[in-house]
């Protein structure tokens, strides 16, 4: 692939993203809670819940998270913030997930706001792209290199340019489909 090929896509890959940040908040899009996950530990001998950290608000696009100041991460584990309920539990997933949604409200996340962790960020330069490991990829199209997002992880072929994929994430959250 041509260097100077590559330079070009991915400088196209952040116009794109620097407009869906652009139409984003200017259309006040609901965004979500980027948080880190802290297990349980002891500080100075007293032991401390876990916790979610909050990390700031961000667009969910798909498998793509983006923020304000136009970083963009894979989509991680989502829950929403729920405060803890004894109940009786047989499955211990379900009891896990009921775990990190407590441990949200613990971090100061309002009750009911929809939290993303786990969530890595992906680098929009040649190198990362080429090695193409996360969600994008830089590949080869019809007129030249092109940014291409993974949309589904566990299809090698699931690969569709960046910038009509964040076109229409974009749209889905600055107009959402209306339910009759």
């Amino acid at each position: 692939m041509d260097t100077a090929d590559a330079s070009a896509a991915v400088a196209r890959a952040r116009e794109a993203v620097d407009r869906a940040v652009r139409a984003l908040a200017a259309a006040s899009a609901r965004t979500e809670t980027l948080a880190e996950y802290v297990p349980a530990r002891r500080v100075l001998g007293v032991p401390r819940a876990p916790r979610m950290s909050p990390i700031g608000p961000v667009w969910r696009l798909g498998v793509l998270l983006l923020d304000a100041d136009g970083r963009l991460y894979a989509t991680g584990r989502v829950i929403r913030a729920e405060r803890p309920v004894r109940k009786s539990v047989i499955a211990e997933s379900v009891a896990e997930h009921r775990a990190y949604r407590a441990a949200a409200v613990k971090g100061g996340i309002p009750e009911g706001a929809t939290v993303v962790f786990d969530a890595a960020a992906v680098e929009l330069d040649e190198a990362a792209l080429i090695a193409g490991s996360g969600p994008l990829a830089l590949i080869d199209g019809p007129e030249g290199a092109v940014v291409a997002v993974r949309w589904n992880p566990s299809t090698t072929g699931a690969l569709m340019p960046l910038e009509p994929y964040l076109a229409e994430r974009v749209e889905l959250l600055v107009r959402p489909t209306q339910e009759s």
